[in-house]
């Protein structure tokens, strides 16, 4: 049997690695490549293993219900069971940390200071499409002063 509320620490200690060197370490070539590989790879590595056991009955989810992504009620028994929240958990976390590596990346190319990406990326951290709007919205009229539309 699985152990979801060691697995759902698992990933969260991960993305919060991730995450802190993200946000306060120099953007190295290596650090952004193991952030891409080790933190965001993995955690699609653990969701991809999670999801497919979990469909595939190879991992008992007596919980759960069946996987019914087409309605509200399919969706809400998907997510009434740990290893569905916890597989779910997984997918937000990977998602978030690969835009906030792309709005880093971004930010440096655009030569936008990390004070200002700090709390964006703080926000996609926490919520990230909040944190990607909020990026989205500084970013154009910045990247139109400078020139930059890439």
């Amino acid at each position: 049997m699985i152990d979801w509320n060691a697995w759902f620490s698992m990933v969260n200690l991960l993305a919060l690695i991730a995450w802190t060197g993200l946000i306060l370490l120099p953007r190295w070539p290596a650090l952004l490549s193991g952030i891409l590989y080790l933190g965001i790879g993995l955690l699609c590595l653990i969701y991809a293993t999670g999801l497919i056991g979990l469909l595939s009955g190879l991992i008992p989810n007596p919980q759960g219900g069946g996987a019914d992504f087409t309605t509200i009620e399919g969706v809400r028994a998907i997510f009434g069971s740990d290893g569905g929240v916890t597989i779910g958990w997984t997918h937000y976390l990977a998602f978030d940390l690969f835009v906030g590596l792309w709005i880093a990346r971004d930010g440096d190319a655009k030569n936008i200071s990390r004070f200002i990406q700090a709390p964006v990326l703080l926000a996609t951290f926490m919520a990230g499409p909040l944190g990607l709007l909020v990026w989205l919205g500084l970013r154009e009229p910045i990247a139109r002063r400078q020139g930059r539309f890439r």
